[in-house]
This record gives structure tokens, sequence and C-alpha cells, in this order.
């Protein structure tokens, strides 16, 4: 069977197996295993599968996701959320589409304690969707706004993705992190003004005016905690107190002492925080796993690297390339979620990216096009047939139609163009922070 043929049957069968709702760990695994198999034999995969396990799980640096992804749970179970929210509403009432743009804002902070979309999107729906619906807002306005508001959850550090991509190019996370503060903070500036553009534009999606409380010292005093989690959290990474797997630790012990403060987490809350964890990342290192092996069998067939020839025989410029890359995530996010692109696609993309030449430092390469990649999965969060964030946060609108949300997300996606387009051509908006990162 030629390598191609065999790429072809890999990919092939893991869709199928996806298809047929197989855990995506699962599918990678399968299919990598039978991939391996035919090209090396079942001795060979043993061998491989007996030491490839502890070499993964054995870094140190994998401590990281179980703990960001727990901090992310104490803000959710201890009721931060909700002052979030508050907060925002009191600040952004006075705008027309105030209570949606609020949504964006607390989308926005809660994802700097939590990391996942997913979560932030389901925890920041539960307090303000009854809110906005209350004041009049559409259907498709308000869950569009939420699901979006989601994304921000990864783009804005902490952000589990970005902590894979580190591990998997061996950069230095905290160096990412500080690439993604700008991006994310354009994330939710462009989702604010396209709320501002489609309440004008569409009438009859949001009231005229919020009626929402005004700012109080409550209010005020309700995101405090938030704030100082993450001034200790990313003071601590930058001032060289502390490294980010002992900031996360740091941020999880912090966001714990919060919730217990607002006396809204109990001793059932406390263990469910830790089940949670416990599953999320499971779910996570099996699809390292999975992907470890089928990018295994994908480097045996050598089609990784005779794609890196072909592209650049092609003789397409390096920005050209990059916007191919990225224009397949798209696709790609219709049939998978953002981990399992990232752990699947970079160890064949980043090696052909890292060749080209961007008149720009290798290491300046590595983070920009981890931003890019970054920015561009939340694209497979929103858009249609799958976007998961839109399933989410439907499931928890029950009256409305899942047409109407998809609708509803289409200002945010023409927003996540333009973020796109300005992060790609423009690679020092994501750079011109790290220089401070020593």
């Amino acid at each position: 069977m030629s390598p191609l043929a065999l790429t072809a049957l890999i990919f092939g069968l893991m869709l199928l197996l996806m298809a047929l709702r197989a855990p995506i760990a699962i599918a990678m695994f399968v299919a990598g295993a039978t991939g391996y198999v035919l090209q090396a034999g079942w001795l060979p995969l043993a061998s491989f599968l007996n030491t490839q396990a502890f070499a993964r799980f054995a870094s140190y640096d994998l401590s990281v996701i179980p703990l960001f992804i727990l901090m992310g749970h104490f803000a959710t179970q201890g009721g931060i959320s909700k002052a979030l929210f508050e907060f925002a509403a009191a600040v952004m009432a006075r705008f027309r589409g105030g209570l949606a743009m609020a949504a964006v804002m607390a989308c926005a902070a809660f994802g700097a304690i939590c990391g996942s979309s997913v979560a932030t999107a389901a925890t920041i729906t539960s307090v303000a969707l009854p809110e906005m619906k209350r004041h009049g807002y559409s259907g498709r306005l308000a869950t569009g706004t939420l699901a979006a508001g989601g994304t921000l959850g990864i783009l804005i550090p902490p952000s589990v993705p970005l902590v894979i991509y580190a591990i998997l190019t061996e950069q230095n996370i905290a160096k990412l992190f500080a690439a993604a503060m700008v991006p994310g903070i354009i994330a939710m500036v462009g989702y604010m003004i396209a709320i501002a553009i489609y309440v004008r534009v569409v009438p009859g999606q949001a009231p005229e005016h919020d009626d929402a409380p005004a700012l109080s010292l409550s209010a005020l005093s309700g995101v405090l905690p938030i704030a100082a989690i993450f001034l200790i959290v990313f003071g601590g990474i930058y001032g060289g107190l502390f490294t980010p797997t002992e900031g996360a630790a740091v941020g999880a012990a912090s966001t714990f002492v919060a919730a217990l403060l607002k006396r809204e987490i109990t001793w059932a809350k406390f263990k469910q925080c830790f089940y949670a964890t416990a599953e999320g990342s499971a779910m996570i290192f099996m699809i390292f796993l999975g992907a470890d092996l089928m990018n295994s069998a994908l480097a045996l067939t050598q089609v990784p690297e005779q794609l890196a020839q072909v592209v650049g025989g092609w003789g397409l410029s390096p920005l050209m390339v990059v916007a191919a890359i990225l224009l397949f995530y798209v696709v790609l996010g219709a049939v998978m979620d953002e981990l399992s692109m990232i752990l699947l696609t970079i160890p064949i993309f980043f090696p052909m990216v890292m060749g080209l030449d961007f008149g720009m430092p290798k290491e300046s390469v590595a983070i920009w096009f981890g931003i890019m990649v970054l920015m561009t999965v939340g694209f497979g969060l929103l858009a249609p047939p799958v976007g998961l964030n839109v399933y989410v946060v439907n499931g928890m609108a029950k009256d409305i139609p899942i047409g109407e949300s998809y609708r509803g997300v289409l200002p945010f996606l023409a927003s996540d163009v333009v973020r796109t387009l300005l992060l790609l051509f423009f690679p020092a908006v994501s750079l011109w922070l790290v220089q401070y990162v020593g």
C-alpha cells in the first residue's frame, strides 16, 4: 500500500469511528494502531505502547493542565460568575445592547481564571441568559452572544489549548500567555462592537435601554477577588516569583479561598470540582495518547515530510501557507474539538511553518503561529454544523431553535475573520508584549 493510501486509510478510519460516535481519543488510537501495524507490525507497536504512556505523562509541564482546570471549577462552583456579570451589567447599562456586552465582558473576565471555552459559555449562560430574556433580548442575540463570548475562555490566558501547544512545540508558556493577552482583548472588544452594530442594524433584537442597576460599591467589591487572583497568578509568573505550573497551583488555591469567602461552595461542590477536574484531565490525557500514536503512524508514512516539500515547491509566500493552514483548521473544526485538532495537526504543521522564512526569529514565529492557531480553532466552536459552544448554550435555552442560535453567532464570526486577518498580516500585535517577558 502506498504512503498516500495509508494516510488516507488512517484519516478515513478515524473519521468513520467519530461518525459512529466513538470518543475522539479512541478514534485516534484505533486509527493510529491500525496504520502502525500495517507498516511496522505488532511487536514494534507493542514496544511503542510499552514506553509511550510513561514518556508522555512523566512530563512535569503536564501538571499545569489539571491545575488550571481545577482553578476554573472552583470559580464555577464558587459563584464568581454572578458577581462578574452584575458588575459588567452595571458598567454597560448605559449602552444599547449593554447586557449583551456585559455578558461578553463577564466571559472575558471568567476566562481569565478558567481556561476552558465550554465551561465559560455554560457558566455565564446560567447567569446571563435569564436576565437577557427578562430584559427583552431576542433568543438569537442572547444565545449567539453567550456562545461567542464563551470562546474567550480559551483566547484569554490561562488557556488549556495554548498550554498544550506550548508542550507540543517546546515553547515558553509564559511568553505564549503574554502573546495571547492583546489578541484576547481585541476579541472581546470586537465582539462588543459587533453587538453595537447588530442591535442598530437589525431592529427588535435588543431593548432601546437596559434597566440595570447603577454601579455600586457592592458590585465593585464582588469583582475584587477575581482581579486579585489574576494579578497574583500572572504578576507572579511575569515577575519571576514562580513558574507557570506553580502559578497554576497558586491560582487554584487562591480561587478556592475566594469561593470560600463568598460562602457558596459546599462540601458536595468541593468534591465535584475534583471529580470534574479528574474527568476533564483524563479526557485530555487520553487524547494525548491517541494523538501520539496516530502521529507516529503518520510519521512512518513520511507523508508529512513529503507534504512539506510539496508545499515548499509551490513557491507560495509564507503568509499564504499559514493562511491555507488556518483555512484547514476552520474546515476541521466542523468535525473535531480544539484540543484534538491541536494534538493531531501541530506535529505535522509546526515543522512546516518553522521551515519558512517570515523575516522573524524562530521563537517569534513559533509564538505567533500558536496564537494564530488558537484564534482559528475558536471558529469550530461557533460555526455549523457542529459549533460545540452553540450546542451547549442552546441546550440551556430549550425554547430557542438551534437555527436561531446559529444565526446569532454570524456577526461574531465576522468579527473573528477581521481579527484573524489583522493578526495574520501584523504579527507585531501578538508579539509586542512578549519582549517584556524574560
